[in-house]
Order: structure tokens, then sequence, then C-alpha cells
């Protein structure tokens, strides 16, 4: 007996649900040139525009002088450099915890987070639409798995009667397909009464999100009395990469003692945490990148809801566009691309069947003119998508 990798395949390929990775030639930006030619991007995650950042590019630089290349060990073995430590507490005072541990990314954050705190006999409840990390994290743990309806305090509530050893409670502050926040307050309080933890994976708010850029947390005013374990990801507002997990002494000290996905890796590069002090510099400093941003967001639903797209609950520069169906979606996306836009079309398993959508996501680094171009274009393509429709016998 063999493995037939064959016949998956090509099932994917008749679904229309095969994936095929863009080949970037270029830094990421607004202007990118992908699988050959130059195209206006609007499907990164780099919502403050730190990523070619010509200062954080140079701190990159001189942290590679200063202190090598490679991270050479795991953390607890010598791995962990001067860098990383400033950069943990840097990222310990921004959140307002005590303590801030650096993972290699945000998946293994997720992972070594909840596997660490859960075991047998335990629960964890997570809100259905998590991020996969976040699922595969609490699948992993071996706690007693349970999933709430999105967003929603009572069904959590119910579930919480149910729980039984240390409950975690675990959800996405961004929803990082739909784009809409986490109702924390309300989460929050329903987890207090029964005595359980909360869980924050807030890899899309950090930067975008809060007075200073802090995320949700900062956004709805909760510390670590509310907000318990709080996750951060560094590839996304940061412009860099990495994550980090912040939260009380006994947290993170429990978390280098038990979290797997911490102790058995090799550490980033020093000089990766170099850039990455100096993006957190200025995400906190330049405020006007989320003021701009802010304005591109409002700009972006007014326009789109002129002509008749159908968008999502979302204040967040993770604005997605509901098609449905996957083939015509992907003919969506096609259909932009053919007049120099890139944005990506979004299937199923990553979403819902019936709700796949072009998922346009916003940066500071974008000019009022170049969304205004996205704009004109979605005007153009979307009667065009239901020309083709009627040309096809789907209307």
């Amino acid at each position: 007996m063999s493995f037939d990798l064959a016949s998956r395949l090509a099932e994917r390929r008749a679904a229309q649900l095969y994936r095929q990775r863009p080949l970037l030639d270029s830094p990421q930006g607004p202007q990118v040139r992908v699988d050959g030619r130059e195209l206006l991007a609007f499907c990164s995650n780099d919502y403050l525009g730190l990523a070619n950042h010509p200062q954080v590019i140079e701190a990159w630089q001189a942290g590679a002088r200063r202190w090598g290349v490679g991270g050479g060990a795991s953390h607890l073995v010598i791995g962990h450099s001067t860098p990383h430590h400033e950069l943990e507490e840097a990222l310990a005072a921004f959140t307002g915890r005590p303590r801030a541990l650096l993972f290699s990314t945000g998946y293994m954050a997720n992972l070594g987070a909840v596997t660490a705190l859960l075991g047998q006999g335990d629960t964890v409840l997570e809100d259905r639409l998590n991020h996969a990390s976040l699922l595969d994290a609490g699948l992993l743990s071996g706690a007693r798995f349970s999933r709430y309806l999105h967003n929603d305090a009572a069904s959590l509530a119910g579930r919480l009667e149910k729980a039984a050893g240390n409950t975690l409670v675990v959800t996405d502050g961004v929803f990082s397909m739909d784009g809409d926040l986490a109702d924390l307050p309300a989460l929050c309080a329903a987890a207090k009464k029964r005595d359980a933890w909360v869980m924050v994976d807030d890899a899309h708010g950090f930067g975008p999100l809060g007075a200073n850029g802090g995320g949700i947390a900062e956004h709805f005013g909760l510390g670590t009395d509310e907000v318990q374990v709080l996750v951060g990801t560094l590839g996304k507002g940061f412009g860099t990469a990495g994550a980090f997990v912040a939260g009380s002494e006994e947290l993170v000290e429990t978390l280098v003692q038990f979290a797997r996905p911490y102790i058995y890796t090799t550490s980033q590069p020093p000089a990766l945490a170099c850039a990455t002090l100096k993006s957190l510099e200025l995400l906190r400093a330049e405020g006007w990148r989320r003021e701009h941003l802010n304005a591109l967001i409002q700009r972006f639903r007014q326009g789109a809801t002129e002509i008749g797209l159908t968008l999502m609950d979302s204040a967040t520069p993770i604005q997605p566009i509901l098609v449905g169906d996957s083939g015509r979606a992907l003919r969506l996306s096609q259909l932009l691309r053919e007049r120099g836009l890139l944005v990506t079309a979004i299937r199923p398993p990553t979403v819902p069947a019936g709700s796949a959508r072009l998922r346009v996501t916003l940066s500071a680094a974008h000019s009022l003119a170049q969304l205004e171009l996205l704009l004109e274009a979605l005007a153009e393509c979307w009667p065009q998508l239901a020309t083709d429709d009627e040309e096809s016998g789907h209307a």
C-alpha cells in the first residue's frame, strides 16, 4: 500500500482550492515585483510599512556586525544574547507586563504557551474562528478541547460551566480572515467568573490598534489581571520576524521551564532582535502611521460600499471582500491582477465553505492615490464578474 498523493492533489485542484506560492522578487512594500511582473500589492501584513524601513535595515546590519548572524544554540544553552534580552525587556514595558519571552515564530509561541499551561484533566475553550496555530495548540495540549461560538460571551459562559481543571480561554485579538475584534471585555468577564485564564493572540493588533500601537489589550485598557497570557508576532505590524509571550513573572518562568517549542529551538539571530528594537521604537514614536492607516481604512470602506461590495465588520487593516464561491474569488483576484493589482483570494479550508473572499490588507506605506487605484479597479471588475457569471450560466 502506498500514499496516493496524486489523487489528493487532483481533488484539491478540481475544487478550485489548489494553492501556489507567488514568487516575490522585491522587498515588501506597496509596489512589488511578483512572478516577473510589477504589481501594486494589497495583501501584505506589513501594516505600518516597517518591513523595508531604512533604519530597521541599518539596525539589522549593525547588529550582524556586532553579534554575528546565527543564534548558535537554544536560549537555555548559550543562544540567549544581549539583544534578545533587551528586546524582551522592551516588549514587557511596551505591553505593560512584568516579563516577555521571545519565540522564533507565532505558531511556536501559541503552541508553547498552551501546551506548557495545560494537560490532561484541564480545559481549553477556543473561539471557532481562531487561527490554526491556536486550534492545533489546544488539540495537542491533551486538555479537554471545546470551541465556543464566534465572539459570543454567552456561548463561552455555557462551556465554562462544564469546564474542569485549569481552564484557559483562548482567542485571537484581531481575527485574521474577518478583521473583526474579539469582544475582550465580555470574554474576560465571563472567564473571571469561573476563575479561568484568558490568552489572547494579538498577532494582527500590535501596531495598528491602541493609542500607542499596543494592540487590543491597550485598546480596551486590559491588564494582566484580565488577560493573563498575551501573545504577539513581530512579522506583521513590527515588520521583522518572530513572536513573544508577555505576562507575569511566574508565567514566563513556567514557559522557560516547560514550553517545548521554546526549549528545543535555536534562538533567532541576535541581529533580528536589534532590528525589532528599532522597529518598536518607530512604532511607538511615529503615531502618524496609525493615523494614516485609519484614514485609508475609512476611505476603503466608504468606496467599497459605494461600489456595492460585501464587506465584513472590520475596523482594522484587514478588509475582506466576501465573494462566496472559490472560483469567483479566484476570478476576481485574476481580473485585478490583469489591471496590475495583487489581492489574494482566500478559500477553504482557511475560511468556512461558501465564504471565499478577497482579503484586502492596507498598510501605512500605501498612499491615498494607490488606494484610489484599487477602488477604481474594483469598480470595473465587480460588474465584470457578474457578466462572466451570466455568460457561463452561473448567475
